[in-house]
């Protein structure tokens, strides 16, 4: 389950970066002293962020930290969050369908807070000139095939909204026509959701 809560074309733009970035965050990370935050078990785990986003990075960790400890007391076997605030919590199927961790995530549901904007962009992975270029061949085909909302890309090649309207048959038509630029083939399922 996770804590963000992305809908529409917030979802597919989400799905379709990460097949263009082809590269995973890692989690976690060898502890340097005072850059390590308690855990939601009193362990200590390490947290690097940016200067900038430092301080909301610290609150959202707890936030999720606070979670955590909400769903183990329900009875849930619930991770620490990592020093990015991600808590994997394995198969989504299982959560979905549990009564026990149905209960839990209702209880808990005050305490789960979205990622900051701040903290999602500064784990967004670094892209490769390639990887920037088809982005923004991306947005501008999709611009032009429909979905003129659609984002453009900022000079990291990150799309800079992700905010648009997926919904109508020009979104629909415009990410058939271009899918084939980030690596989805043409004849892939549309996405449900």
């Amino acid at each position: 389950m996770s804590s963000r809560r992305r809908f529409g074309g917030r979802l597919v733009l989400a799905g379709m970066a990460s097949a263009v970035a082809l590269v995973v965050t890692g989690c976690g990370g060898g502890g340097n002293g005072g850059d390590e935050v308690a855990s939601a078990e009193g362990g200590r785990t390490s947290a690097k962020a940016s200067t900038s986003s430092s301080g909301e990075l610290a609150e959202y960790v707890e936030a999720q930290r606070k979670w955590v400890t909400c769903l183990r007391g329900e009875g849930l076997d619930a991770p620490d969050p990592d020093a990015k605030g991600k808590v994997e919590l394995g198969d989504q199927s299982k959560w979905k369908r549990d009564p026990k961790a149905l209960k839990a995530q209702e209880k808990c549901a005050d305490l789960s807070v979205p990622v900051p904007e701040s903290v999602e962009k500064a784990q967004q992975p670094e892209l490769t000139k390639e990887e920037i270029r088809k982005n923004q061949q991306y947005a501008e085909c999709m611009q032009e095939h429909g979905a003129p909302d659609f984002p453009d890309t900022g000079a990291d090649g990150h799309f800079r909204d992700v905010t648009w309207d997926s919904t109508s048959a020009g979104a629909k038509r415009a990410t058939r026509a271009c899918a084939s630029i980030i690596g989805i083939p043409d004849d892939a399922p549309t996405p449900q959701g």
